[in-house]
């Protein structure tokens, strides 16, 4: 049995360390999206009101109640809460107490003049019947008469006895006065009705009150009795069949077995196999995500910091979504979704930009509502967002590119409105506040774009074009010391630029890496042609190979000095594959001429890689062409054309271009691109026959 080495295990980790980083990354992420989604199930039909069922006949899976609509719930709350009953309570000791004081005044005021003509125990009886005519009904506070001037019943609680009275039986401060008068007009002691009624007035309280307390309880109590199902559906009973509007008592049903099923799908039981099928289908939109970068665009895959970018801008909007979902899902819609493929193909390109954009939005299909509408207006607008952006650094580009997003939106909407509804008149208008509210978000982009760059070290259009400000420091210095491969590099710039729009490359990007691409020039500048001033050539005094491995290091000097200034890794592609993997031909001819016996064709190569986008293409083909063309004794239109005829059907040959992406069809465009423009050059005119 082989023994175990930790040392060569501990090798093979650190030799594979950037995949074990992969695996890592994409491990965290994938949790880390399942972490965020909903704790629900997912109901696997879809139905709107009004429109055809699409599915087969569909039967009961189990008993379940019929929900009510909270319309409905709603509606009987309301009705339960206007037909309360209102709890009045009954202070029995009020009346006792009213005639213990009413008693004690007369009798103190017994010695006055106007009561010596009468039996003061006559007339305290007679205050005492008043007393009970007030309150053997009761006499209700003056506050709690409107409570109840609609009510014919009332609840009026003595002690613990709770009894159904006649609202209008209660005495009111007016009708008390009255019966007081009548009682004084009716009896033998009306003249004493001037002094006594005084007391009365004075004494007098009610012992009818509202009981807020009692009344809200019960309400209560009747509001939680509310039943909110409306029948049953028994096991295997037919639900809907095909082609049934879904409307009425069918989409309340159909939407009771939604809860029912959620309620039961989602347990603790199979709590554990539902996340296993969210990690399932996460992990294999990412996977997608992976081979897709490793098959298509490997320079990507092989840089550990771009991947992460890429599967964190992904995990941010699963974020963002699933904040708004949970709570304040009607605010879906103002999400800037488009600010992922903006930001992905600003960095990146298109094709990148779009695929994440797609897989993010089928990730979040499983925790929006009508995840159908949502994927299809977030994909369309993807695509808009992938076909209009372009030169972020022109602002007027972005803005009329967003304007036209919005308007996708807003006609997507509306069409699939008038879908669900028929007609016209149920389109709610708040819809297109959330997509201009969406639109104005994504001008967020460029903030994100900003923060990106310093936070992942990438370079968008917007650096781009602050870098390719000739007065920058490294551009300054290359002009100042080899004037000749600046004047080359321009022109290199020029005809590249040219190329790239024919084809609909990253003009931007190619015109930076052209101004670039030969910096490393800057430290043997003289054994290079185009910065000899004199007739001696440094190359003279140096055999083949020498003079080979001081041309081909340029290449390296420049990925050196390129990294010494700091420049993103999007600029030293072009400088490392400019020359891709072809020969130091003149030098390699000489060493084969002189010293046969000694040649390696390896010692006349340059290093690679060969170019891995449009964009490096068409700097390859640019800078062999600008510089070929200075060899031309005397040029014509002819000549310039056999010329960049030779030399792009060479590097084809060499199979310089099989990574780039580019096809036949553009590489003859950017053929026609660089005659024309040498041609303007040159100043050279087509002669015509006589």
């Amino acid at each position: 049995m082989k023994k175990f080495n930790l040392k060569n295990f501990l090798n093979t980790i650190y030799q594979n360390h950037a995949l074990a980083y992969k695996i890592v990354l994409f491990i965290i992420t994938t949790f880390a999206i399942v972490y965020l989604f909903p704790k629900g199930g997912h109901f696997k039909y879809e139905f709107h009101n009004g429109k055809p069922w699409q599915y087969d006949n569909l039967y009961a899976p189990f008993d379940f109640a019929i929900q009510k609509s909270e319309q409905k719930i709603e509606e009987e709350k309301e009705t339960i809460t206007s037909n309360k009953k209102l709890y009045f309570s009954y202070k029995e000791d009020i009346a006792k107490k009213i005639k213990s004081e009413l008693e004690k005044s007369i009798s103190e005021n017994s010695q006055d003049s106007i009561l010596a003509n009468y039996s003061i125990t006559r007339v305290i009886r007679f205050s005492n019947s008043i007393v009970d005519a007030i309150y053997q009904n009761g006499y209700i506070n003056e506050n709690d008469v409107n409570r109840a001037e609609d009510k014919e019943l009332i609840a009026l609680r003595k002690g613990n006895i709770i009894s159904d009275v006649v609202f209008d039986n209660f005495l009111t401060s007016k009708e008390k006065n009255n019966l007081i008068n009548n009682a004084f007009e009716q009896s033998r002691y009306k003249p004493l009705q001037t002094y006594l009624t005084p007391f009365f007035l004075q004494f007098l309280e009610p012992n009818i009150f509202y009981d807020e307390k009692l009344t809200d309880k019960v309400l209560q109590d009747n509001l939680n009795k509310l039943s909110y199902t409306e029948g049953l559906v028994a096991e295997n009973e037919r639900i809907i069949s095909k082609g049934d509007v879904v409307e009425g008592k069918k989409l309340r049903i159909l939407n009771s077995l939604e809860k029912e099923y959620l309620s039961q799908v989602w347990n603790q039981s199979n709590y554990n196999w539902i996340v296993f099928g969210y990690v399932l289908l996460v992990a294999l939109a990412l996977l997608m995500l992976l081979l897709f970068l490793q098959k298509y665009r490997p320079f990507i895959f092989e840089n550990n910091t771009k991947v992460t970018f890429i599967f964190f801008n992904v995990f941010l909007m699963v974020l963002i979504v699933t904040l708004v979902v949970k709570y304040r899902v009607d605010y879906l819609y103002v999400v800037p979704l488009p600010i992922l493929p903006i930001v992905i193909k600003a960095f990146f390109d298109a094709r990148l930009g779009l695929f994440t954009h797609v897989l993010t939005v089928l990730l979040l299909g499983f925790i929006v509502p009508n995840s159908f509408e949502f994927i299809f207006l977030q994909i369309i607008a993807g695509i808009i967002t992938i076909l209009t952006v372009s030169e972020l650094h022109r602002r007027a580009n972005l803005f009329i590119s967003i304007s036209q997003i919005t308007l996708v939106y807003m006609i997507a909407y509306f069409a699939f409105s008038i879908i669900q509804e028929g007609n016209m008149l149920k389109i709610n208008g708040e819809y297109f506040i959330l997509f201009a509210l969406n639109g104005v978000l994504s001008f967020l982009s460029l903030f994100f774009i900003l923060v990106y760059e310093k936070t992942f070290g990438l370079v968008s259009d917007v650096s781009l074009l602050e870098m390719s400000n000739t007065n920058s420091k490294l551009l300054r210095e290359l002009a100042e010391k080899t004037p000749g491969t600046f004047q080359h590099s321009m022109q290199v710039a020029n005809l590249a630029e040219a190329s790239a729009n024919e084809i609909g490359a990253n003009a931007m990007l190619v015109r930076t890496g052209a101004l670039y691409h030969d910096i490393g020039k800057m430290l043997n500048p003289k054994y290079f042609t185009e910065n000899q001033t004199t007739t001696v050539n440094p190359h003279n005094e140096l055999n083949p190979k020498d003079s080979a491995e001081i041309i081909i290091n340029h290449v390296i000097d420049g990925i050196e000095l390129a990294k010494k200034y700091r420049l993103p890794d999007r600029i030293i592609d072009f400088i490392r594959t400019h020359h891709g993997t072809s020969l130091v031909y003149y030098f390699y001819k000489q060493q084969e001429k002189n010293n046969p016996q000694d040649l390696n064709i390896e010692d006349f190569s340059y290093r690679g890689p060969i170019p891995f986008s449009k964009e490096t293409a068409i700097l390859m083909m640019c800078d062999a062409a600008e510089a070929a063309s200075k060899s031309l004794k005397e040029p014509t239109a002819q000549l310039i054309d056999e010329l960049i005829e030779k030399i792009v059907a060479s590097q084809m040959a060499n199979g310089q271009f099989m990574n780039a992406d580019i096809t036949f069809k553009e590489i003859q465009i950017i053929k026609k691109v660089i005659k024309k423009k040498l041609n303007n050059i040159y100043h050279l005119r087509i002669e015509y026959p006589e």
